[in-house]
């Protein structure tokens, strides 16, 4: 009879680990910060939320037609519960039009990692001059 329970015993000792595994996704390990992209006339502005991450740790790579920012954020010792992600988080993003290369220039202020680059092409708004129909 004790035969009969060891398939039972190791499906929920596989299901435990699961269980564990699931749990676990999003106190540590690889997570993925939000971005938005900005049109500012003669310049593109990524802003990408990281608050948290270790300064010292945000990395920023342009390589043609996309950049990549990668950084780390360690959760807090003897965390209860955890919702917040931490651990390292690599993004590379697209640039949504061509830029000059290595004109990056980033700022982080509050938790926002913002960097601006020079468009190759900028985009310039024609207003019709006074009197004049559009």
């Amino acid at each position: 009879m004790d035969g009969m329970n060891e398939p039972v015993l190791a499906r929920l000792q596989h299901l435990m680990a699961l269980r564990e595994e699931v749990e676990s996704l999003g106190t540590a390990g690889p997570w993925t910060p939000p971005a938005d992209w900005l049109d500012e006339g003669t310049h593109l502005r990524l802003l990408l939320d990281v608050p948290g991450v270790d300064p010292d740790s945000l990395e920023l790579h342009e390589e043609g037609d996309s950049v990549t920012v990668a950084g780390r954020r360690d959760l807090p010792d003897h965390v209860l519960r955890a919702e917040r992600p931490g651990g390292t988080f690599t993004r590379t993003l697209a640039f949504p039009e061509p830029v000059v290369p290595q004109t990056g220039q980033a700022t982080l202020n509050a938790g926002v990692l913002s960097v601006r680059f020079e468009k190759r092409h900028p985009t310039i708004d024609v207003h019709p001059l006074e009197g004049e129909q559009a």
